[in-house]
């Protein structure tokens, strides 16, 4: 799980390892104490307790692309994920669906329309990471999202925006009208 860094206090990837948190930071390593650990894991329980708890709307792509890059910029595998909101845009839940290769990730329309129905939500967000650091949408990147569009059009569940994460940016597709 990747964390900002709080020893040069930049965005710096922090990784998670069976003893300690190792943040690479200009090729050098920082071990973080397991109190830091405790912390930083609360920091991030904190931050989704205030999407879900507080309401709060992910209708910016800035705000979701914030929110994101704290969940999977620096995962080594690409993972395609799904946020799940309700009637007003408010978090219901963040699940990660699938979990590829190095570059790519099957995806499967049925599954996800079937979390959706599942969790009750009416609109949803669609979320992958690109760990190349290659910001744009592929073709495939493309052909996938208009599949789900059509997938979840029939059971009336929205599609907000597909966005893809790197380590520095991120691509929207609603931000490009795609």
């Amino acid at each position: 799980y990747p964390y900002f860094c709080l020893t040069c206090r930049t965005d710096s990837p922090i990784i998670i390892t069976q003893s300690a948190i190792t943040a690479r930071h200009k090729r050098e390593k920082i071990m973080i104490t397991t109190n830091q650990e405790i912390i930083i894991n609360q920091a991030k329980n904190i931050l989704f307790s205030e999407l879900t708890k507080n309401s709060l709307s992910l209708l910016s792509p800035e705000v979701v692309a914030d929110y994101l890059k704290l969940q999977i910029s620096n995962l080594e595998r690409e993972v395609f994920g799904v946020l799940f909101l309700d009637s007003q845009n408010k978090l219901i839940e963040d699940e990660i669906l699938f979990k590829g290769t190095i570059n790519q990730a099957s995806v499967y329309p049925r599954e996800v329309a079937k979390s959706s129905l599942i969790k009750n939500a009416l609109s949803v967000i669609f979320y992958h990471n690109h760990p190349s650091g290659h910001q744009e949408a592929s073709q495939a990147d493309k052909e996938t999202t208009k599949r789900l569009i059509k997938a979840l059009d029939l059971i009336e569940v929205r599609v907000i925006d597909h966005i893809i994460i790197c380590k520095e940016n991120h691509f929207s597709f609603a931000e490009k009208g795609l």
